[in-house]
């Protein structure tokens, strides 16, 4: 059987892994699966469709559409419209469910099909499989006609609900604030403009919001963002704020120019909370992936944290299962559970500006209160990284490291989701010591499990 889905959604070079054809069966299949999901009471499914501004995006957009009406599913058009955006409006819209067009931050000739339930929240284990079971076997879904296949429209005014979503989500405004705006040639480059107005900014430039169609995320938006760190230097603002291709996790950066993660996001915005008395069971969420100093600042703020796989979608899971209400991840995904069911760039960034003025301090202030560990990553290439879990060798050495480090210091070790590769991590008091114990482990990864 083939597997189609990986960590978010269906994902691969567009027209060659990704083709037109396998967006038709995505979206006939996953529609039929979307309306059944729940009683439709004689009424046809409505499915809300969107995409990020890769080229290939309409092609699929077309094909996925196809799909949909042939199973009596009517679609709603978004057009380019971030993820977290058709996720707040499949709510709003009372729909049965949504589908996303992106490779949020990969680079543009790659492109995504994701589905999201009518909660808005991304389909759960158990669908995602039901699409896998029908993708792999025989289409004896029914072809209805005339009046029962599904309709199209646009809905091309859903930007400004969102937006109008993003502006309420603060007691307040913005005004006072110099910021700088990345919108990665993507998803929010056409509603940056609109919605810091809206927000009373004082001032604010954006770059990386003129896309073609082939320069999504390219030299520009969360992953690299280097360009913004000198935009933020050279016209002496408060913050810059940069996203990735479909607007669902940021990165900041600060007064000094340097680059300000989601763990600081995270760290700045939990201890508002905690003061605020908002953050509920004081907890928050995170990856394995978070630096062992994030850990370390909010315990020392009586704040607790829990531990996920890497993935927003695992983050949200656990909120949703223990009534946590703000959780993320390192690369950006920040998730209000109070306020949205996903990660959303733009109201993260809406909210550490927010914080950033009511405090009255700079963002340089504020991000340097979490003490940071040393962190080395290396990947290492193996034969079957399957056989990480088994092998006695490397679990040895995992643990004699993790012994001398002891309280300071932090191991992981963990496969690749979608390449043949062992992640070696360690984190330490110093960068000396960090690079140390990693080439132990992954000296005898090499050894163990190593290519030629």
């Amino acid at each position: 059987m083939v597997k189609y889905f990986g960590t978010d959604g269906v994902r691969g070079q567009a027209n060659s892994e990704l083709t037109p054809e396998l967006a038709f069966r995505l979206g006939r299949l996953g529609g039929h699966v979307i309306a059944s999901l729940e009683d439709q009471e004689g009424q046809k499914a409505q499915v809300l469709v969107a995409r990020d501004t890769r080229r290939s995006g309409i092609m699929l957009e077309n094909a996925l559409t196809s799909g949909l009406l042939s199973v009596g599913v009517d679609v709603m058009l978004l057009g380019e419209i971030p993820t977290p955006a058709l996720a707040y409006l499949i709510r709003t819209q009372q729909a049965s469910g949504g589908i996303m067009i992106t490779a949020s931050h990969n680079p543009p000739q790659d492109n995504g099909i994701k589905f999201l339930g009518s909660d808005g929240y991304k389909l759960d284990d158990s669908q995602e499989a039901e699409i896998e079971d029908l993708l792999n076997g025989r289409d004896d879904l029914p072809r209805p006609s005339s009046k029962n296949l599904g309709e199209i429209h646009d809905y091309l005014e859903g930007s400004s609900k969102y937006i109008q979503f993003l502006t309420n989500s603060i007691d307040g405004d913005l005004s006072g604030m110099n910021v700088v705006l990345d919108g990665a040639n993507g998803a929010a480059s056409d509603l940056l403009a609109r919605l810091f107005a809206d927000l009373e900014t004082d001032d604010f430039e954006i770059i990386g919001a003129s896309p073609d169609g082939i320069n999504i995320n390219e030299g520009v938006g969360s992953t690299y963002p280097e360009k913004l760190a000198e935009k933020v230097l050279e016209l002496e603002a408060d913050a810059g704020l940069a996203f990735d291709g479909d607007a669902d996790r940021v990165i900041a950066v600060d007064d000094k120019g340097r680059i300000i993660d989601g763990d600081h996001i995270m760290y700045i915005i939990a201890k508002y909370m905690h003061q605020q008395q908002t953050l509920k069971k004081d907890t928050v969420v995170s990856t394995v992936m978070s630096n062992l100093g994030f850990y370390k600042s909010l315990e020392k703020l009586g704040i607790q944290s829990v531990q996920t796989k890497v993935g927003d979608r695992f983050v949200v899971e656990q909120m949703r299962q223990n009534g946590y209400n703000f959780g993320g991840e390192q690369s950006g995904h920040i998730i209000f559970g109070d306020l949205h069911t996903t990660g959303d760039g733009l109201l993260s960034g809406i909210q550490l500006l927010y914080i950033i003025k009511q405090s009255g301090k700079k963002l340089s202030e504020l991000a340097d209160e979490m003490e940071v560990y040393p962190q080395k990553l290396v990947n290492v290439k193996v034969r079957d990284k399957s056989l990480v879990l088994e092998n006695e060798s490397i679990a040895a050495i995992v643990k004699e490291v993790e012994d001398e480090l002891g309280e300071d210091g932090r191991v992981l070790v963990r496969p690749s989701g979608t390449e043949p590769l062992l992640r070696v991590m360690v984190e330490a008091t110093t960068d000396e010591l960090c690079e140390e114990s990693c080439q132990k482990i992954v000296d005898v990864v090499e050894e163990e499990l190593g290519t030629d």
